[in-house]
């Protein structure tokens, strides 16, 4: 064949690959207008029910059909290959895993087992219920209140270890009980998720905890503090002390003490400063962004009033340490707004919460951030209410906008009741019912939550509604699937999702990879909205680290077709 021809021919196969790559592109494109136009004609109503602090594997690590447990761990509880066992802190493997420090449960729930009884564990996944019985004579169940355990930001990342997910009993400040799971699988929740969708590759939107979760479900970003050094209320956050590289950058790695125990079988590590705040330009444009829990500026919050003068009891001291200043970026509600879309963000014992919160700063709270035996107390977690940071919902500047949006748990049940309720709901539920160890146990958030579903189904809107029910974050319990490589802020470990609907594909468990602004997606795309900056953020760099794009939950619904 002559050069010529060879030429030719090639001309001509690169000319047909072409074409067949341009026909698949339409092909795709058509299948998504397809798709958004059903999305627009089906659904009328997305409500978010947003619970706390559960890792995947956690609940539904034995679910029929999902990525769980049984990847790492046989019938009988033993590591399979594929399971990669916790490392110390110098990168050993742990011969066993460490005590839970401070003791399984929470201080004065029963049953008790205390810290001396939890040590030895093998170095793999186990079974909460019956792990400790041998030592200390009980088993526990999905009632049981369970410690705290640290879900922080940097934490979080150093438990990750690059994806191994094998040092988060080295960074755990609760050791051993961080490789825990339930058996979930009597739980009302647990039903939903074997009738409508059950999402197994969701993960937290960002590293850590509730507060920065709270905050990207809203606005796909981490709140931002003004010259965190000298800031102009006088109040000085703390700022994280990172260990650098060779040339000075930070590294996403505490720097600990010198005191801090070298192995976790010693004890809990001890940071020289896990901060609320980044160091300024962690994140590359010179600033300042909180990463762990701060309070809002307005009540309620965790700080309290600065005195009774004016308006003062509307406001937290912002002289206070962990007071953040209002926010102002751009967050999901301002598109929803502009597009003339209703939204509100619903919250267990709101109004109580606002009352508690307006009283002078010598009076006794009785709801927020008040835990109690039994559980009865709404324990109101003032972060775990995004919109209340913003400047735009000011209770002087913006009283209409700030009464129109922000919404008592009663008003929920009302709206769906008389069908009302606005385009987009999120709902959190008060903290003795929201799942979080800690303060709280799974059965009760399960109940609630469930009732809840309940009453939305029978609600007039429900025909052409879709309810999303996740959790925060991870609560600091281990998880066998390594999160995807994003940008800086996350993804964080990986927690459960249920799609609940008429027109969610029925006994589905959904492999897409979605993580908390997946939800912003779904609104996005149903709504006709802008792209917040953060998912374009996010959409980037997972492209450059070859993980596939985030969803938008559409694949968890079956949409285009007459629903009964």
């Amino acid at each position: 064949m002559n050069p010529s021809a060879a030429i030719r021919i090639a001309l001509a196969l690169s000319g047909i690959a072409l074409s067949i790559a341009a026909t698949a592109t339409q092909a795709d494109e058509h299948r998504e207008r397809g798709v958004t136009e059903a999305l627009r004609h089906d659904v009328d109503t997305i409500v978010v029910i947003y619970a706390e602090n559960r890792a995947f594997d956690n609940l539904y690590g034995h679910f029929p059909g999902a990525r769980g447990l049984e990847e790492v761990i046989d019938r009988h509880g033993q590591p399979r290959a594929a399971y990669i066992p916790q490392k110390d802190r110098d990168g050993s493997v742990l011969a066993t895993l460490p005590q839970t420090w401070g003791g399984v449960t929470a201080a004065g729930w029963t049953p008790v087992v205390m810290q001396a009884a939890s040590g030895g564990l093998p170095n793999a996944p186990f079974a909460i219920e019956t792990a400790f019985t041998p030592a200390a004579g009980v088993e526990l169940a999905t009632a049981t209140v369970t410690r705290d355990l640290y879900h922080r930001f940097f934490e979080n990342q150093m438990e990750i270890d690059g994806g191994k997910n094998d040092a988060f009993a080295a960074w755990a400040d609760a050791g051993g009980l961080t490789m825990g799971h339930f058996d979930n699988s009597g739980s009302r929740l647990y039903a939903l998720a074997r009738k409508y969708t059950l999402a197994d590759n969701f993960f937290a939107g960002v590293f850590g905890g509730s507060f920065l979760n709270h905050q990207y479900l809203i606005c796909a970003c981490a709140p931002a503090y003004p010259d965190a050094n000298a800031p102009a209320s006088g109040a000085h956050p703390t700022i994280a002390v990172l260990d650098t590289d060779a040339s000075g950058a930070y590294l996403p790695h505490l720097t600990t003490k010198p005191t801090s125990p070298a192995s976790a079988l010693d004890g809990p590590p001890v940071y020289v400063l896990s901060g609320n705040v980044a160091p300024a330009n962690y994140f590359g444009d010179g600033q300042y962004y909180v990463v762990n829990t701060m309070q809002a500026p307005y009540q309620p919050s965790g700080n309290r009033p600065v005195d009774a003068t004016g308006n003062d009891l509307l406001y937290a001291n912002p002289a206070a340490a962990t007071t953040l200043p209002p926010q102002t970026q751009t967050n999901v509600g301002d598109l929803l707004n502009a597009r003339g879309v209703s939204w509100k963000w619903y919250a267990g014992s709101w109004d109580a919460a606002l009352a508690d919160g307006t009283q002078a700063p010598t009076a006794v709270r009785s709801v927020i951030y008040t835990p109690s035996l039994p559980r009865g107390n709404p324990d109101f977690q003032p972060h775990h209410a995004p919109f209340n940071y913003y400047a735009n919902l000011d209770p002087v500047a913006h009283p209409a906008e700030r009464a129109a949006h922000l919404k008592d748990y009663t008003d929920l049940v009302a709206d769906a009741a008389a069908g009302t309720l606005p385009a987009v709901a999120f709902y959190k539920p008060q903290g003795n019912f929201n799942q979080h160890e800690g303060y709280a146990n799974l059965d009760d958030g399960d109940a609630h939550i469930a009732n809840l579903i309940a009453k939305l189904q029978a609600s007039p809107q429900w025909p052409h509604m879709v309810i999303v029910v996740t959790y925060d974050e991870f609560g600091g319990v281990w998880d066998h699937v390594a999160p995807p490589a994003g940008d800086l802020l996350g993804p964080g470990t990986r927690i459960p999702a249920l799609v609940i609907s008429r027109y969610a594909r029925r006994g589905f468990v959904d492999h897409t990879p979605y993580d908390t602004a997946s939800v912003l997606r779904l609104i996005r795309r149903r709504f006709d909205l802008p792209t917040l900056p953060g998912l374009a953020v996010r959409d980037v760099a997972l492209r450059e680290h070859g993980e596939r794009p985030m969803g938008d939950l559409t694949n968890s619904l079956d949409l285009g077709h007459e629903r009964r």
